[in-house]
């Protein structure tokens, strides 16, 4: 299996330690950068409010079956936790449209390091 990066994010999180566990404890503002050769990919996009964003972990450890959670003393399972750490560190997180320019996404909300790589992004439904 193989994934193919279909854009990058930029967002004021330079590391795993000050990205916050869950997009919503944050109100900072994020790009989307989608490649050129996915911007016909974006036609429609602006419709939406909410959207569901698929990334890569680039940064994670994928040899963690277990961790810690901040808010917990425990360990748990890396598929009962929203650590980074996992087996195939894919991650999923619902943003804030906050409009479009182009190929370039302005989002809020985001729960990800500067330079992740975007696998997929899908209108967010309730």
């Amino acid at each position: 299996m193989s994934l193919i990066p279909v854009g990058i994010l930029h967002s004021p999180y330079k590391n795993i330690s000050e990205t916050p566990r869950w997009g919503t404890l944050s109100d900072e503002e994020a790009t989307i950068e989608i490649f050129p050769e996915y911007e016909e990919a974006l036609d429609g996009i602006e419709k939406y409010e909410m959207l569901d964003v698929l990334f890569y972990f680039h940064q994670a450890k994928r040899d963690l079956l277990k961790v810690k959670p901040p808010h917990s003393d425990r360990l748990r399972g890396v598929f009962a936790a929203r650590s980074p750490h996992r087996p195939n560190p894919i991650g999923l997180t619902a943003v804030r449209l906050l409009g479009r320019e182009g190929r370039f996404l302005k989002v809020k909300n985001i729960d990800a390091v500067d330079g992740t790589p975007v696998v997929d992004i899908k209108p967010h439904k309730d």
